[in-house]
């Protein structure tokens, strides 16, 4: 079902992505000084919203059409779980993303980088999300 195999693809490359972020970006932007931390993370968050929002929401979209196809619940599982990305995102990441936003890079200090190093800890939601959204779709289309 290529709906299915679509929406695997999606959520295996917004885990990617997501855990690219964080083992990669992340490590190296902290070893930065506090104003080119900031906006080097400026600049990451807005290419990451590009890419990984749209996954996030193709994902969903065809891994309900694939349960809608199928009528197997893995697949509505792993729908509901990487849209979860979003209100996650909005609920718990927003207020951080906020914060540093409204920084002025000539402000940027150790309360900066102290939330850039909270936004890295709660990233790892979001690839928590798209990892077991990516297993379920991996179950999904084995059955």
């Amino acid at each position: 079902m290529l709906a299915g195999q679509l929406a695997l693809i999606a959520a295996a490359l917004f885990s990617g992505a997501a855990i690219y972020v964080i083992a990669c970006e992340q490590p190296a932007r902290l070893r930065l000084d506090d104003r080119a931390l900031l906006a080097e993370w400026r600049s990451a968050y807005k290419r990451g919203t590009l890419m990984q929002a749209p996954l996030a929401l193709i994902g969903a979209v065809l891994g309900a059409l694939a349960w809608w196809q199928a009528g197997h619940w893995p697949w509505l599982a792993g729908a509901v779980v990487i849209v979860a990305n979003w209100p996650y995102t909005l609920l718990v990441i927003k207020p951080v993303n906020d914060v540093l936003q409204a920084t002025d890079p000539s402000q940027a200090g150790s309360n900066t980088r102290a939330m850039i190093e909270r936004w890295g800890f709660l990233h790892g939601g979001r690839i928590a999300l798209g990892v077991f959204a990516t297993v379920l779709f991996l179950w999904a289309s084995l059955h």
